[in-house]
């Protein structure tokens, strides 16, 4: 088969002959029959302005899974510039209603209310110049709902288009008699709100306590993004898949694979195209992230999630040198307050067979002095019938210093020391340890400790972090190293 150049004169309509074509110009009713059953053919006769290079076999296979009904759930990751926001959020919405699917209520959720107008916006200026989509999809007319969204309703077919975004709520969000039936998630994240635990699950919880259950039993997901973090939404969903919590399809579609096979070659026909992208990306972080969809750290991060080492076993007692507590102590108990936070290590060896091994018995949480000496001697008579002693570390400086003179008292093993550099620095000092496995972590029991230590710097409490460099400075010191802090 031949193939022809739509009516705007850009790419050709691959596979599809003269005569059918021209036929599809000329009669609405062949036209619509057609792509009411393709959403490909649609998309390429009234979207054809968007197709500026040869459609790329990831991008068919988008256009495939759109059309796939017997796929609730689809969540996709492309790199910048694929135009996956242009099949999903811009052209999808209306074939989704002027195709076979024939939906009622799509709502498309932006992170802003300023995007989601401007959504709008660019939607109801597309359908007001292409005459042929508004021939065959109009009329329609622009709404203002009482949820402060903005709507395009579509009167012949009794649909809506309604877009909002994460700062509105959706609850109870209807047309007429219908809940959404096709929910479009398009980047709902960034840099920034992924910085935090915080706002990580508060844009998960979001999906899953506000957005799912505004649909219905048979509406479909679909979540549109990138890989920011290693806990943001689309990695959220995806352990939410691995572990059989939720069936879904998941695609994700780099520049480049791992075989070195360019994802479109219609637009990038060479290495030296690659190359001048990645010009224009600006940095290496952002090329690894947006392009190769790679979860890379923040350029200040300090320890990197690669870096941390798990054990299964503890080594035989015959290589115990001792237990360890680093011991970072807080005395409000106020919302905002910091956290008292207590982590024990096993060491073993020493010089070059030195390891570390945190214990996942962490105490990480807001307690009284009273409270805070009950659960040191109970971390003391715990651990002092299996490790022949036992030492806690605890910083001197201000309240602490209270602590330290309780534990000499009592005649339990304490150590009081003196930081001489910052939180950062300590941890920069600590970072070498991590990295070359000296200092290794349980598999389970301790992922707020790590994520505390990877995020340092963006999540909202660092206390662990401070017990943590106690226990690093400590291995340092073993491995005949000059620590940062001073004891005494």
């Amino acid at each position: 088969m031949k193939t022809i150049t739509n009516q705007n004169n850009y790419q050709p309509i691959s596979g599809l002959s003269h005569d059918l074509a021209g036929k599809m110009f000329k009669d609405r009713r062949i036209r619509t029959e057609i792509t009411k059953q393709s959403f490909f053919m649609f998309f390429h006769f009234y979207f054809a302005h968007y197709v500026k290079y040869m459609t790329a076999p990831f991008q068919r296979e988008l256009f495939h899974l759109a059309e796939r009904e017997d796929i609730k759930n689809l969540f996709v990751v492309a790199f910048r510039g694929s135009g996956k926001s242009t099949i999903f959020t811009t052209s999808y919405p209306v074939w989704a209603i002027l195709g076979q699917q024939q939906k009622m209520f799509v709502l498309i959720l932006c992170q802003t209310r300023s995007q989601a107008k401007q959504h709008m916006m660019n939607l109801r200026r597309e359908l007001e110049s292409n005459q042929l989509l508004k021939n065959d999809l109009g009329p329609f007319q622009e709404e203002n709902d009482e949820w402060g969204s903005s709507s395009l309703v579509f009167s012949k077919l009794g649909s809506r288009i309604t877009a909002a975004s994460t700062e509105q709520s959706i609850r109870g969000l209807r047309h007429n008699q219908h809940r959404p039936d096709l929910i479009i998630v398009d980047d709902v994240e960034d840099m920034a709100s992924t910085k935090t635990h915080e706002g990580r699950q508060k844009i998960y919880n979001w999906l899953t306590g506000e957005v799912i259950p505004a649909g219905d039993r048979n509406t479909r997901l679909i979540v549109v993004g990138n890989l920011l973090h290693q806990d943001s939404l689309l990695m959220h969903l995806k352990r939410d898949m691995d572990e059989n919590q939720l069936k879904a399809v998941f695609k994700s579609y780099p520049l480049i694979n791992e075989s070195g096979v360019i994802a479109w070659p219609g637009k990038y026909t060479s290495a030296e195209d690659i190359a001048k992208e990645k010009s224009r990306c600006g940095n290496e972080f952002a090329w690894q992230r947006e392009y190769l969809l790679h979860i890379v750290p923040d350029e200040e991060q300090v320890i990197h999630p690669e870096w941390i080492q798990p054990y299964d076993e503890l080594p035989n007692k015959n290589s115990y040198c001792g237990l360890i507590v680093g011991v970072d102590l807080a005395i409000s108990q106020k919302d905002s307050a910091d956290y008292t936070a207590m982590i024990s290590a096993v060491i073993s060896g020493s010089g070059e067979t030195l390891c570390v091994y945190i214990l996942p018995n962490i105490v990480n949480r807001r307690i009284t002095f009273p409270q805070t000496m009950d659960q040191i001697r109970s971390l003391k008579k715990v651990n002092e019938t299996i490790y022949s002693s036992v030492v806690f570390h605890v910083e001197d400086v201000g309240y602490q210093k209270a602590v330290i003179d309780q534990l000499i008292l009592e005649n339990i093993p304490v150590v009081g020391i003196k930081v001489s550099s910052d939180k950062r620095s300590r941890l920069m000092t600590v970072s070498a340890m991590i990295q070359s496995g000296k200092i290794k972590f349980p598999r389970f029991g301790v992922e707020e400790l790590i994520r505390q230590i990877v995020g340092f710097g963006v999540e909202r409490h660092d206390d662990l972090v401070d017990a943590f460099s106690i226990i690093g400075h400590v291995a340092i010191e073993r491995n005949g190293s000059r620590p940062c802090i001073q004891w005494i």
